[in-house]
């Protein structure tokens, strides 16, 4: 992935257990992270205890960004992870003289306002097939960017996870997996890797 001209070079690696919280909301909001490797659930915690996942943050991604104060959401480490943190200050420093990262970091932001519509609309209005079918499609689009055989999905996070994204149960995207295995769409090697094996019927299931 793209990393040059950000100024995290100079930043600080932190690694993060599953489970570890890089932050929590309401926390000060006094660096911003690179995810280096590994995957970071961003999410909130509803009145009634569910958790809502707003959006999964990937290598190349940034969290922490905006203008606020305090964090807005939880990051969680959903695997073992690494980040490298900058201070919040030194790279809205750089950024106010340098054209080319304000625009990455613009870019970076708007990114995160696409996906928080995608998944509103996807929540709102999609079927758990089409929900699931979407979320592959868009880990597909994420991990050709890394992976040599672009019919692989990695899936470095629980089903519960995935669940809490979209908004369905557990149980629903088991079944729904299974469903897509049963119609020879894809296939799940040890429950963490997803194959790929009919992407324009799994882009039907989507909608798309």
């Amino acid at each position: 992935y793209e990393s040059q001209h950000d100024g995290f070079d100079r930043g600080t690696i932190r690694r993060v257990e599953a489970k570890e919280h890089v932050f929590r909301e309401s926390d000060p909001r006094t660096h911003v992270f690179r995810i280096e490797e590994g995957v970071i659930a961003l999410s909130k915690l509803l009145s009634d205890g569910r958790r809502q996942i707003i959006d999964f943050a990937y290598p190349g991604d940034y969290i922490g960004l905006g203008i606020l104060t305090e964090h807005i959401f939880d990051a969680q480490a959903t695997c073992a992870a690494k980040v490298r943190c900058l201070s919040a200050a030194t790279l809205e420093h750089d950024a106010s003289s340098d054209a080319r990262l304000a625009l990455k970091l613009y870019k970076a932001v708007s990114a995160e306002l696409v996906a928080a519509r995608s998944l509103l609309v996807s929540v709102g209005q999609k079927t758990a097939m089409e929900r699931i079918a979407a979320f592959l499609i868009d880990l597909h689009a994420r991990n050709t960017r890394a992976v040599d055989d672009t019919n692989i999905v990695k899936l470095p996070m629980r089903r519960s996870d995935i669940g809490d994204l979209l908004g369905l149960t557990i149980e629903t995207v088991s079944r729904t997996i299974t469903k897509l295995r049963t119609m020879r769409v894809i296939d799940v090697i040890n429950g963490t890797e997803v194959h790929i094996l009919n992407s324009d019927r799994l882009g039907e299931l989507a909608g798309a």
